[in-house]
């Protein structure tokens, strides 16, 4: 079940959050370099994938932190024309067909929460009118609670448990 939640992502207590980039990111935007300040493993290890891989947009990648959060990116935009340019736009194609990866990821990996932002909206440059009928569609009929991160408010914890009620039995610990 989808539930809206204004707060902080890095303070969410789900078990996965999933945020959009692009094959070969950088990570030095929006939430994927929040993601890689708190976790510099996450980008090394995603860099390293993109090398070896080559992965297309319209993928995942699933990483594991150490107290056994999952980060997965979805891979909603283009991948940058060079080394040295920025990553292309997001595409709803793309964001359709990384949303059914993540789908796939959820029930093989028996995930019990997940948290995620206006998915492509930001760097990706989507009209979130556009994105949010994809992650009803994809993800609105699980037996989860999935907490949309609508709103940002930096160092304020989304009140999860209030949003999904019984179904939030399964968060995680807060972290330190």
């Amino acid at each position: 079940m989808l539930f809206e939640v204004s707060g902080d992502i890095l303070l969410s207590r789900a078990h996965a959050i999933a945020h959009g980039v692009a094959p070969g990111d950088h990570m030095d935007q929006g939430l994927a370099l929040a993601l890689r300040e708190r976790w510099p493993a996450l980008a090394k290890d995603f860099r390293h994938y993109c090398h070896a891989s080559h992965p297309r947009a319209g993928t995942a990648w699933s990483w594991k932190s150490s107290d056994g959060l999952y980060i997965i990116s979805l891979l909603t935009q283009e991948a940058a024309p060079s080394e040295k340019q920025p990553p292309g736009p997001a595409h709803l194609e793309h964001v359709n067909h990384a949303l059914r990866e993540l789908r796939r990821f959820i029930d093989e990996e028996h995930i019990e929460s997940l948290a995620l932002p206006r998915l492509a909206t930001g760097v990706g440059g989507l009209k979130w009118q556009s994105v949010q009928p994809l992650l009803s569609r994809h993800l609105g009929e699980l037996a989860i609670p999935i907490f949309l991160y609508t709103t940002y408010h930096p160092q304020k914890a989304a009140d999860e448990q209030g949003a999904a009620g019984a179904l939030a039995k399964n968060l995680r610990a807060p972290r330190p």
